[in-house]
């Protein structure tokens, strides 16, 4: 399905496009899902999106429309405080690293999993991986995952992974990159905050943040074809939110 070519807003300039992917560059502020192709809506999420506390406001954005079998089903709008060019643009390979395709029609809301994402708890442990439709809580906009029993019955970890394996190309290598967020019980009772990310299964590496407000985080690894990925941690009350999430190739 092709597009029209659409205007350039005002006080904006055509830099590349289309590609055959998103991307995956400097200055990422977030993203957010509407329901058709417009270029101007947009310029306008981009002009009062609130700046970013390192970067200030939002100079660039990109639209990425995901496909099944030819038919659009998604149209990412991903926003950016530094302007790019196409070198950036590549795919990713976790479908709805954001979180945004769990809706329940309130404000707040939360479940074990959803069609794009799963929670399990260790043991006999209760809640202790589940995903959030609240904006107090998400990276951007309004999904989050939460590591770490959601109503504090028991203090064992949990893990989350995409609903389906990657679709990975076996020997190619790949970045994963996340933001994670262990702030919300505060310095003490968020001291010991920890998580791992797992490639197939392996330890990738453990994180142990402590206290500390959404961060940056990436690592390296290489694929076996239809790898699975997953973020196993968290001990209420030192919760950790992740989000954002992706895998890229390099």
């Amino acid at each position: 399905m092709s597009l029209v070519e659409p205007a350039v807003p005002e006080g904006y300039e055509y830099v590349f496009g289309p590609t055959g992917g998103a991307n995956n560059a400097p200055g990422y502020m977030g993203f957010t899902f509407i329901d058709r192709y417009d270029v101007g809506a947009c310029a306008q999420l981009c002009n009062n999106r609130g700046a970013d506390p390192n970067g200030g406001v939002c100079q660039y954005f990109n639209i990425w429309r995901a496909l099944v079998n030819g038919i659009p089903t998604t149209y990412t709008f991903a926003f950016y405080y530094i302007p790019t060019n196409n070198s950036t643009a590549c795919t990713n390979y976790v479908i709805d690293g954001g979180f945004e395709g769990f809706q329940c029609g309130f404000d707040f809301c939360f479940a074990t999993s959803y069609s794009n994402w799963v929670g399990r708890s260790d043991g006999l442990g209760v809640l202790d991986a589940t995903i959030f439709h609240y904006t107090p809580y998400a990276h951007a906009d309004n999904g989050s995952g939460l590591i770490g029993s959601a109503d504090g019955t028991d203090s064992l970890s949990g893990t989350l992974t995409p609903a389906k394996p990657l679709e990975t190309i076996a020997g190619k290598n790949y970045t994963i990159a996340l933001f994670s967020s262990s702030a919300y019980s505060g310095s003490s009772l968020e001291a010991n905050a920890f998580w791992s990310v797992l490639w197939n299964g392996h330890v990738v590496q453990i994180v142990n943040p402590g206290f500390s407000d959404y961060t940056f985080y990436s690592f390296n690894v290489q694929a076996i074809g239809n790898d699975v990925l997953a973020l196993h941690g968290g001990s209420a009350p030192a919760w950790t939110f992740v989000d954002d999430i992706g895998v890229f190739q390099i």
